[in-house]
């Protein structure tokens, strides 16, 4: 059985025209339908006032863990621990902050060696402690031994630019360093050791 060209054709419109209404927009009515189902329905409970009534499924106060009354008064500040005592980063931070301003020269100083150094001083000592509980935390021993050059070279720019500064804080902050010494001339240096000795003649 052969169909005609023109019925076809209209079988063909017929399929797009019933393929479009899917990708159409829906209707008004059939929108403000969706809307009312999708709203809450609000119902009158009238509250339960039994108490012979309990629930069946729930445990006894003996079968808790935890009881509601252990856990008041439980609740942490900042920096404090279980034990009432601060922790030990956190009493770090508050003696950095001392140490910055007992040293440094004015209201206003966050750069100077003196304060950088007092800073640092204690951040190290802070961190030596660190690694001594836990030996294999090797990038907090890279960052300590960055510290500790770092400071090095604040002292030894201090010891050349004033000496008494670079003593009064090398002694208040009991930190071990060796001021650099200024450098030696070729005389001062090689002086110590016997001269070359003369080339012989018959190899001139």
């Amino acid at each position: 059985m052969a169909l005609s060209m023109r019925t076809c054709i209209l079988l063909v419109l017929a399929g797009v025209l019933y393929s479009a209404d899917a990708f159409a927009p829906p209707c008004r009515a059939l929108i403000s339908r969706q809307n009312a189902l999708s709203q809450p329905i609000a119902v009158a409970v009238e509250p339960n006032t039994d108490d012979e009534i309990s629930d069946v499924d729930s445990p006894s106060p003996e079968d808790y863990i935890v009881n509601v009354g252990d856990l008041e008064g439980e609740d942490e500040e900042d920096g404090i621990e279980d034990d009432g005592e601060p922790p030990a980063w956190y009493a770090s931070q508050q003696r950095v902050e001392e140490l910055r301003i007992q040293h440094r020269r004015h209201d206003k100083d966050t750069g100077s060696p003196e304060y950088q150094v007092a800073g640092m001083t204690e951040r190290i000592s802070y961190l030596t402690k660190h690694l001594k509980v836990h030996p294999k935390d090797f990038s907090t021993r890279r960052g300590l031994v960055a510290l500790v050059n770092k400071r090095r070279r604040l002292l030894n720019y201090l010891a050349r630019e004033d000496e008494e500064r670079y003593a009064s804080l090398v002694s208040s902050l009991g930190i071990r360093h060796k001021a650099p010494s200024k450098v030696d001339n070729k005389a001062e240096k090689y002086g110590r050791f016997p001269p070359q000795k003369a080339v012989k003649k018959h190899l001139q």
